[in-house]
């Protein structure tokens, strides 16, 4: 048998299967109207291929929940955090960790902590809890993000990279004495999952150190942007994803972690800082909003399955497959002509709902109107990231990004290859029909987050 590429496959076996729920289209249009057409308001019960999220919805190891079963359910100094504690200095490279329930428990302690009314905080592109973090502690976010980022088809090795012009301009404007830090994405969700490099996160520190801002790395998806290092970097081809990731946090003063991303875990986050003074404020912080700073709203068992996963995130062959599995989605559309962000990025195929539904003006909520369209088409649910997301500003004014997405988001070791077919027929028919939508309007629209909980209906 001649193969025209090298098979390749996954680095695990399944041991245990969870059944999918058919549907029919009429079934999903009637679920879709019920919904308000937002996709995070759908059963999941009522979804055949789930691709809303890569956060909390990973298959845990064998290793893992044999770690649960060892969880020590002390309120106060349970042994699973010290594991925890010890795992995040080895591989991550913090003196200080404080656990939170979820990422977004971290990103609320570092903000709290840091931000003052009227303070700037730049970063390499928004993410929608880091910014709402950062507004309600007073803060407004800027872009400091590469021009290129904000393309769609623009191909970079390093298309989330800071522009340190754009960073000094903003210290020129404001003064470093407004900036607390400076946070960076590794990699950037919003920009299709694009990572930076060891280069560009050395000139972020070297300048933020010269006018007293501390570097804040949102290392969510660390590891992804430790792969993209090795495999493009000149000086990393021989190193290690263990060593890359400890030298590329080592050079920042912090970092907020959701563990349901790179550590494989449905819930849990962290806080990790080298400076005592500010590690004292967080830890009396978080026995406020999220528990004592040794389980900081977590069981034991959660915070042991966490330590054992950032073990396995390391691990050349989990995060290789990893990569691998995203870049199958996306060249399968890329070869079918339909526009999505490239290059592909690390954690999700990001579908360009501008090109694809250029018929629909940003005002109707393309990307919206793509993702519910795809749901009832075939039964795969999806994530808008676009102007929904963005929200509106403090005027009540709509943010307008230039990018108008849909992500298509693999959860770690959850779908085989055939799911992934499954979905590139589903887009691309969908695609060749797509001058057939129409766009939605907003029907409701909570205060905070509105992606989460807005309802819209057909125009």
């Amino acid at each position: 048998m001649a193969f025209t590429r090298k098979p390749w496959a996954e680095p695990y076996k399944i041991k245990v299967v969870e059944p999918l729920k058919m549907t029919t289209e009429e079934y999903r249009e009637i679920k879709a109207k019920e919904a308000g057409f937002n996709t995070f308001l759908l059963r999941s019960e009522d979804v055949y291929i789930d691709l809303l999220t890569d956060s909390g919805t990973n298959a845990m190891s064998d290793y893992q929940w044999a770690g649960m079963m060892l969880g020590d359910e002390s309120y106060a100094g349970s042994k699973n955090f010290y594991y925890l504690e010890d795992n995040v200095r080895k591989h991550y490279n913090y003196k200080h960790v404080v656990p939170t329930h979820q990422g977004r428990g971290a990103e609320h302690l570092i903000s709290r902590a840091l931000i003052r009314d009227g303070h700037y905080v730049p970063g390499n592109m928004y993410f929608t809890t880091t910014r709402a973090h950062q507004e309600l502690a007073g803060g407004t976010f800027v872009d400091v993000i590469v021009d290129e980022a904000h393309d769609s088809q623009i191909e970079l090795p390093f298309k989330g990279n800071v522009d340190i012009k754009k960073f000094q301009a903003l210290i020129d404007r404001v003064g470093g004495h407004n900036i607390p830090y400076i946070t960076v994405g590794a990699t950037v969700n919003m920009a299709g999952g694009q990572p930076v490099s060891m280069a560009n996160l050395i000139a972020v520190k070297e300048l933020a150190h010269k006018h007293g801002i501390k570097v804040i790395l949102d290392a969510t998806r660390v590891t992804e942007n430790a792969y993209y290092i090795q495999q493009r970097e000149e000086g990393y081809a021989n190193k290690s994803i263990p060593e890359i990731l400890y030298e590329f946090c080592g050079h920042t003063d912090g970092a907020t972690v959701s563990g349901k991303k790179d550590v494989y875990t449905n819930i849990g986050g962290f806080v990790a800082v080298n400076d005592d003074d500010l590690f004292d404020e967080l830890r009396n912080m978080v026995v406020i909003y999220e528990g004592l700073h040794t389980y900081g709203g977590l069981a034991g068992r959660d915070m042991e399955a966490m330590s054992r996963g950032i073990e396995e995130m390391v691990r050349q062959e989990n995060i290789e497959f990893r990569i691998k599995q995203v870049q199958y989605l996306g060249d399968m559309l890329v070869e079918a002509g339909v526009p999505i962000v490239r290059p592909v990025g690390g954690h999700a195929v990001f579908l360009d709902a501008k090109k694809i539904y250029d018929h629909i003006p940003q005002e109707q909520y393309p990307a919206q109107a793509l993702a519910a369209d795809l749901y009832i088409h075939s039964g795969v649910r999806a994530m808008e990231r676009g102007i929904v997301s963005a929200g509106r500003d403090k005027d009540g004014n709509e943010y307008k990004p230039k990018l108008e997405l849909v992500r298509l988001t693999i959860p770690r070791r959850v779908y085989t290859q055939s799911h992934l077919d499954v979905v590139a027929y589903s887009v691309i028919d969908l695609y060749q029909h797509r001058h057939e939508a129409k766009g939605l309007k907003l029907v409701y629209e909570p205060k905070f987050l509105r992606f989460f909980q807005a309802r819209f209906e057909r125009l």
